[in-house]
């Protein structure tokens, strides 16, 4: 039988690492199970991060797992595995060498913790939450993926830069897939309850925008070596403390569409409601037609990269 809340994280890289610091500073849960093919480094993190917890009287201990056989019984698992593009690596290659990562990793997850929710972290978002999704066999609701958080967090940072006030009382609000074709939505954004609108002109707002789509690459630019990893970390400590404390807080994350917004058999980032039993409800929200058309373009953007799995016969049993 296990004892309290465990969290298991594969992949313990800038991301991984971070979400793992995260929640070990909150007291989140009680254990905390790295996993990564750098065993050495995961062990030096491990203990780094477990004295952390202690200098803060948190109650969590960071452990490694030497094999998947090592993360059992899990709560919740969080997946950052994956290869970054490198230089001459086409989209699809990328799409490829993350697919077949996930798919080992989601095969041990559902092997020793058959119980648990499942966040995905690893690029190309949408697509690596649709094969999680099939390769696990678990309902939809134990599927999500972390990008709409870290997307509204980026749109609310950019809105505070543009105001000069307002800070911690700004609610952006992004839907869409994580990348170029994401759906920022400034009429579902405001500062203490007053519309956005009421705040900034058009072509200011248009600015925020599109400084949102490429709030990735800016960092990326920046950094030169990496990429950005504090916010998407925190994004996804989010939505498993949101998990392990069942706040049935409404949130922007992936999902695989059954027939909401009018799709099918697609992920797309959309406003769930989270707790202990993952996405609890999905929240339709009314668009306009232009909010319609980039959704759309957004969720064809994925169904691209997921008939490009079909094509190369990933999923096991194809014809």
């Amino acid at each position: 039988m296990k004892q309290g809340k465990r969290v298991g994280i594969v992949g313990a890289g800038n991301v991984g690492a971070t979400v793992a610091y995260s929640l070990a500073m909150l007291g989140s849960c009680h254990e905390i199970i790295l996993r990564d093919n750098k065993l050495d480094v995961a062990r030096g993190k491990a203990l780094d991060m477990s004295q952390a917890a202690s200098a803060v009287r948190s109650h969590t201990v960071v452990k490694v797992a030497e094999t998947m056989e090592d993360m059992v019984d899990c709560n919740v698992v969080v997946v950052t595995a994956g290869s970054p593009r490198l230089p001459g690596m086409s989209r699809d290659d990328l799409l490829m060498i993350n697919a077949n990562i996930t798919k080992e990793v989601i095969q041990g997850i559902a092997k020793y913790s058959p119980d648990a929710i499942i966040i995905m972290v690893s690029n190309p978002l949408d697509a690596m939450v649709h094969v999680a999704l099939k390769e696990s066999g678990f309902d939809r609701s134990r599927v999500l993926g972390m990008a709409g958080i870290l997307d509204s967090s980026r749109m609310a940072a950019f809105i505070q830069e543009k105001l000069g006030y307002g800070g911690g009382q700004i609610r952006a609000s992004v839907m869409g897939g994580h990348g170029d074709d994401m759906v920022p939505l400034p009429r579902y954004s405001t500062v203490a309850g007053v519309p956005l609108t009421d705040l900034l002109t058009e072509s200011e707002i248009v600015e925020i925008v599109d400084r949102t789509r490429h709030g990735g690459a800016e960092i990326v630019a920046h950094l030169k070596t990496g990429s950005a990893y504090y916010a998407p970390a925190k994004s996804t400590a989010i939505m498993v403390e949101a998990i392990l404390k069942d706040t049935k807080q409404i949130h922007p994350c992936a999902v695989y569409l059954e027939g909401e917004y009018g799709y099918n058999d697609v992920v797309s980032g959309v406003p769930v409601m989270i707790g202990a039993n993952g996405a609890e409800k999905i929240i339709e929200v009314t668009l306009n037609e232009a909010e319609q058309s980039m959704f759309k373009n957004s969720c064809a953007s994925v169904q691209e990269l997921i008939d490009t799995l079909h094509k190369n016969n990933f999923f096991d049993g194809e014809k």
